[in-house]
């Protein structure tokens, strides 16, 4: 009976939809639907993008070659309230019997319900009606092609359109461009007026984009008039605007050439009721006054307190709260320097990441003492933010460890705590959950079984904090930032119940513009496992397969051992049995392949369960050319690199530290990590057209172990799978190499990933992907011996994992919410000659659930 049911609501669905598929459906009598349009141009069709955007009508969307929206809409009523009015009217008994069974006026309202009338005006929202061909648009885009060609020197260009009728309503656009020759830049010459202005043109002609030989092109005078306001205005030509730059062109008679000819005029000075024309002049800055606590835009207020410190003075109303170096040192404005709009943006830039100041507003004015009538200054308005903010959350969450869970955060926020605008925040945050998991222990049977808290300081110093002066190394308006955080959390029937302390002390700035560096001077974690007991009962595959083994082993190992089901006692039966084996003096023998399994489940054991104490300092930095949230063409470069244990080692040896029983160093009896890891990190995305995107990330991270270490620990290992990674498995479910994720968590320290998706628009803010990612995980250089697992060269690359899929992403416009569905395409831990297309079904298929774009 399902199947039946479920096959008739199929043909019923198949059914609506081609009913949908009459696309001509709403186009009225004796006009066209416009399917296609085509430009030519001399003679030859253009599928350049630029061009066919110019025009003002365009087809139907298609989603693989399917006008969905344009069917969409042709479901829906068009007027479905006088439909409804109508449908009563018809039908009086029915309205009768409506009418008894609820009320005339709910009955009236039934017609604005969602069945009647709501689905029918979402249709039409998310729909997109059908395109007419109109004559009158048709010649203003034959205009506007026109125009964009004479505009890119060819003056003599000459278009026309021509519309093809087709059968059943439908019709196409057919625009013709002759373009004829390209007129070309002969000669430059300029006329400005101001002496001035004409030495700093001169200083800088060799930069112009007016360049006689080549093609005329209005974008490039554009650009130019851009280039030449930016010089002038920053140096000292305060009231100098672009509309002030006139180009000049003579193209008559010249054989396919034009003279250009560049005019700037003098400025323009309304003076009473007339204008009269005066040369610009270069301003100096002879005053930089600053307002710490001004609401309004004026310095007439009441001052109670002032200071003067290198050349600025410095306002408040009521006593003043900031040390004056700290404001100074975040502008950039200085008195005797020359008038520059790009002080004036490095000042607010650099005043607004303080975060103590709301946007600042910075205002100049002429210097009325000044005889020569060529100062400015500066009046900076500064409006504090409060002191003191609070900040809650809460959340609902789910995971692979909960099944519900509750959490919290709450977060205090100090201003100019030192007086030095120094930012400081306290957070706490907790988090109560509920499992069922074997792994969790609820002796009392208690719903909320789970839970961790935790608690972080963190202050922002709006400068470099060192003993040294970096000036010269770190100018200012890099706008640096030291940063100290201080982090407690501690997790109770969560794994192991880790503690784990963190402390860090790093630097901030932005060496050139979309580029940051950040230097780690040191990152202390310290990571306490509280219940190593219930380690086989968190990673159940290790327990699983070491059970296996005991069982076959059964006759040599202590019966103490097992419970009553003949399984492996936790704690006591597992440890019994990996000592009995790999001890110093083993009473079990194994095979060599089953010694093998053991000795690694029992490496894993102790790598897991150990305390880790990593002392790391790490440099990073990161290229962003993305100019705003419009742009989909740009490129993202990170790299970091990080070594780790290398100070420890010194301390250790100056305070002569005793080493532990494998021979390690320690501090504090503490086993500490040394490795050094290194990450390449790339993402490119393209334009292309339809508004789709095309986007791929590569990735490549090593971490070497040495010295004390012969592992790398846990929280700084690699991990493969999940909603940002290879979407066909789950996260930590890929790899070690072609090993087959024996593991609960299988991680490495050689990570290689590579992912691409096409992303396109469907319905509204509905938008579609789909993607491809290939890349695993391996251990190279450390305690791992497993072929299977390890790196070993070129060849190893043939365990690369390859998933591919599709998903689906809304966008709320402040973040997006993304799902998924991964296929295996290539399964590595498959045998040779099985790798491909094995499980690549539904049933097998990895749904990731995401907060924004992957990459």
């Amino acid at each position: 009976m399902k199947k039946i049911s479920t096959k008739i609501s199929l043909f019923i669905l198949i059914g609506i939809i081609f009913a949908a598929c009459n696309t001509v459906k709403r186009v009225p009598e004796g006009k066209r639907l416009l399917t296609k349009n085509e430009i030519l141009v001399n003679d030859q069709i253009t599928k350049d993008e630029a061009i066919n955007n110019l025009l003002y009508q365009k087809p139907n969307s298609t989603i693989l070659g399917y006008n969905l929206r344009l069917n969409l809409y042709n479901l829906a009523k068009q007027n479905p309230d006088s439909s409804f009015k109508a449908k009563m009217k018809a039908n009086p008994k029915k309205y009768e019997r409506l009418s008894k069974l609820l009320s005339k006026k709910q009955v009236e309202r039934l017609g604005n319900s969602f069945f009647y009338s709501g689905i029918h005006n979402f249709l039409k929202r998310t729909g997109e009606p059908p395109v007419i061909i109109d004559e009158a648009r048709a010649k203003k885009s034959t205009a506007r092609l026109r125009a964009y060609y004479f505009n890119n020197g060819f003056f003599n260009a000459k278009t026309s359109y021509k519309i093809d009728t087709l059968p059943n309503k439908k019709g196409q656009i057919h625009y013709t461009v002759t373009t004829g020759e390209p007129y070309i830049i002969d000669s430059l010459s300029r006329e400005i007026k101001t002496p001035a202005l004409d030495s700093l043109y001169e200083k800088n002609k060799n930069k112009t984009l007016v360049i006689p030989g080549q093609q005329f092109k209005s974008v490039n005078f554009e650009a130019e008039r851009e280039r030449i306001t930016t010089n002038f205005r920053n140096n000292g030509a305060y009231y100098f605007q672009p509309t002030n730059i006139n180009f000049v062109c003579d193209s008559i008679d010249t054989n396919h050439k034009t003279n250009v000819n560049l005019k700037i005029s003098d400025r323009n000075v309304r003076v009473g009721d007339t204008t009269i024309t005066k040369p610009f002049k270069l301003y100096k800055i002879s005053e930089v006054n600053i307002f710490t606590d001004s609401p309004s835009n004026n310095n007439r207020i009441k001052v109670a307190d002032s200071a003067t410190y290198n050349n600025f003075n410095i306002y408040s109303k009521d006593k003043l709260r900031y040390r004056p170096k700290a404001l100074t040192d975040a502008i950039f404005i200085s008195k005797g320097s020359t008038y520059a709009d790009f002080r004036r943006t490095a000042t607010s830039r650099s005043l607004n990441n303080l975060r103590v100041f709301n946007y600042p507003n910075i205002q100049f004015v002429e210097d009325s003492t000044d005889v020569n009538e060529s100062s400015l200054i500066a009046n900076i308005y500064l409006t504090p933010r409060k002191k003191f903010s609070f900040g809650a959350s809460a959340d609902v969450t789910h995971s692979n460890i909960q099944n519900f869970g509750i959490s919290g955060s709450m977060t205090g926020t100090f201003r100019n705590l030192f007086r030095g605008a120094e930012t400081l925040e306290l957070s706490l945050r907790g988090n109560i959950g509920s499992s069922t998991d074997l792994g969790i222990a609820n002796p009392n049977n208690v719903f909320f079984n789970l839970s961790e808290y935790g608690a972080d300081v963190k202050l922002n110093v709006p400068r470099f904090f060192s003993p040294f002066n970096t000036d010269k190394i770190i100018a200012k308006n890099m706008i640096p930032n030291t940063i100290f955080s201080l982090g407690f959390a501690k997790q109770q029937n969560i794994g192991l119940d880790k503690e784990n302390l963190t402390a860090s002390m790093y630097y901030t700035w932005t060496p050139k513009r979309n580029t940051t560096s950040r230097f780690d001077l040191f990152n202390i974690q310290y990571v306490k496992n509280i219940n190593k007991a219930n380690y086989f009962n968190v990673y159940r595959s290790s327990y699983g397969r070491l059970n296996d083994v005991a069982r076959d082993y059964a006759s040599q190992v202590n019966p103490d051992y097992f419970n009553a089901s003949g399984n492996l006692i936790i704690e006591s039966g597992t440890n019994g049995f990996l000592q009995d084996v790999t001890g110093p003096n083993p009473t079990i023998t194994t095979s060599p392949e089953d010694l093998r399994v053991i000795e690694s489940i029992s490496e894993r054991k102790d790598r897991l369960t150990e305390n880790n104490l990593i002392f790391a300092s790490s440099y990073t930095f990161t290229k962003n050319t993305k100019t705003d949230l419009l742009d989909n063409n740009f490129w993202i470069f990170k790299t970091k690199i990080e070594s780790a244990g290398n100070f420890l080692g010194l301390i250790s040896d100056i305070a002569k530290q005793p080493k532990n029983a494998l021979g390690n160093k320690t501090i504090l009896e503490i086993e500490y990590s040394q490795y050094i890891k290194g990450e390449l990190d790339f993402i490119k995305h393209w334009g292309l057209s339809g508004n789709r995107v095309l986007a791929m990330r590569a990735f490549f991270g090593i971490a070497i172990p040495y010295g004390n270490s012969d592992n790398i620990p846990f929280s700084r290992s690699y991990f493969a799978g999940g909603s940002n990674d290879n979407r066909a498995w789950q996260s930590y479910g890929l790899g070690p190499g072609s090993s087959g994720s024996i593991n609960d968590f299988n991680e490495a320290n050689l990570k290689i990933l590579y992912s691409a998706e096409l992303r396109f628009k469907m319905l509204g803010k509905l938008n579609g992907a789909i993607f491809g990612d290939a890349g695993n995980i391996w251990n190279v250089l450390d305690n791992v011996k497993d072929p299977k697992s390890t790196f070993t060269g070129i060849r190893s690359l043939e365990n690369i994992a390859v998933g591919s899929g599709f998903g689906f992403r809304y966008d709320f416009n402040f973040f997006v919410i993304r799902l998924d569905i991964g296929f295996k395409t290539y399964d590595p831990a498959k045998e040779v000659g099985n790798r491909w297309f094995k499980d690549y079904n539904l049933g097998h298929s990895v749904l990731n659930i995401g907060i924004n774009y992957p990459f």
